[in-house]
């Protein structure tokens, strides 16, 4: 940790609120949860767009992040990971090395997106290419959704990492392998 922190042996994400700005924190962690609670994008999508910010804010947690494993860890039970198109280890472990070849054209294209969304915004913002070959494979409200979904993994991961939340995490590592 790069911020003092109280040990939280009971917590599998270390909670700042309890010692820095209460209110602050806790709406930020709003921000980051409401993906998992709200989101109506396919759940390999998702997942792929997050891994893929993951890579960029360099998160240990967020790349170690499995929905379908870790969101109970959350308290949360329902919401993105009862979508459609379930990842399995093998799009994570390709998306993590940055191979997008298993990806479906949407999730290619969606991946993209996200990717720039996390490191050139103003080049994304005025590529009418991109956004033309975007609409041909996403909706105006997925892209929305997309867009917002990708601003909190954006935020909250590079929270983690730049205090070092992301090295004292207990959320485990890749799915295990179904025997």
């Amino acid at each position: 940790m790069r911020v003092a922190l109280d040990p939280q042996p009971e917590a599998a994400i270390p909670d700042l609120a309890q010692q820095y700005s209460p209110d602050l924190i806790k709406a930020g962690n709003m921000f980051a949860v409401a993906p998992y609670r709200f989101s109506t994008l396919p759940l390999r999508l998702f997942e792929a767009c997050r891994i893929a910010t993951a890579v960029i804010n360099g998160c240990i947690v967020c790349k170690n992040w499995r929905a379908q494993r870790d969101l109970a860890s959350l308290g949360l039970d329902k919401g993105v990971v009862d979508q459609p198109e379930k990842p399995d280890e093998a799009m994570y472990q390709a998306v993590l090395n940055g191979d997008l070849s298993v990806l479906s054209p949407k999730e290619r294209i969606a991946v993209r997106f996200s990717q720039r969304m996390g490191t050139d915004p103003d080049e994304l913002g005025n590529d009418d290419a991109f956004w033309s070959e975007l609409k041909q494979h996403l909706t105006d409200a997925e892209i929305v959704e997309l867009t917002h979904c990708t601003a909190a993994w954006m935020a909250m991961g590079r929270v983690a990492h730049v205090l070092g939340v992301d090295t004292v995490c207990s959320v485990g590592g890749p799915l295990e392998e179904a025997a």
